[in-house]
């Protein structure tokens, strides 16, 4: 088995960690915990991971940090008002910085982020329930680190905190929670059979298909099943 084929199978067992984490109903200090843990461990180059969320009222602040040292990092960027963390929670999609020491959009928090440790940084933007935008953010210690692997699975992490923060909105009735967890459970019962899958991983295909196709994973499921449904009866 080549590295490569290695890398696909740790990725694979990661995104079932964390999808096993997010069946409802979910406990969202816990599997946001269980995110950052495991995109640390599974993205090459990574070290630690922290998400920033930002409120209505425009206050921001750090959930499910891997380590005391990440914590000083977001909060430095949070004090001075620039980062990696902040323009993707309010305005970029991905920010991407691969010398911390000497990048020039962040002539105070680089130099103060180099000086904990971290060499290279990369910041994913969600959106979640009304109100709450954020960031996942992952820190490298050595410069140079962020390259397309860390993009891609960083963003499909991003997509699992949106997708965790979705499930945990305040407002879902466990009528909702119910339905939404039946019908996925009809759907990876239909990923597992037609892919010859375990439940963890058909759940996992099922997520990386909401991610990459910007589709809420309840509408992935259900219109799988009505394909399937709709197939049976013709």
């Amino acid at each position: 088995m080549t590295g490569h084929d290695d890398l696909h199978l740790e990725i694979a067992d990661a995104m079932a960690e964390v999808a096993a984490s997010l069946r409802a109903p979910i406990d969202l200090d816990e599997t946001l915990a269980v995110i950052t843990r495991v995109a640390a461990d599974t993205v090459p180059g990574i070290v630690d991971a922290s998400i920033s969320i930002t409120t209505k009222e425009g206050r921001i602040q750090t959930l499910a940090p891997t380590g005391p040292t990440v914590i000083r990092a977001d909060h430095l960027q949070y004090e001075l008002g620039e980062g990696p963390c902040l323009e993707a929670a309010v305005e970029e999609p991905v920010v991407a910085v691969n010398d911390l020491a000497a990048d020039p959009r962040w002539p105070d928090f680089g130099p103060k982020a180099a000086a904990l440790g971290f060499g290279s940084q990369v910041a994913f933007q969600f959106r979640a329930v009304p109100h709450v935008r954020g960031a996942l953010n992952l820190y490298a210690t050595e410069p140079n680190s962020i390259d397309q692997d860390a993009i891609q699975l960083g963003s499909m992490f991003a997509g699992q905190v949106a997708l965790a923060m979705g499930w945990a909105r305040q407002d879902q009735t466990m009528t909702e929670a119910l339905a939404t967890r039946n019908v996925i459970g009809q759907a990876v019962g239909i990923v597992m059979e037609r892919y010859h899958l375990d439940s963890d991983r058909a759940f996992a295909f099922l997520t990386r298909l909401s991610q990459t196709s910007n589709t809420k994973l309840n509408a992935i499921a259900a219109a799988l099943v009505r394909q399937v449904n709709e197939k049976s009866h013709s």
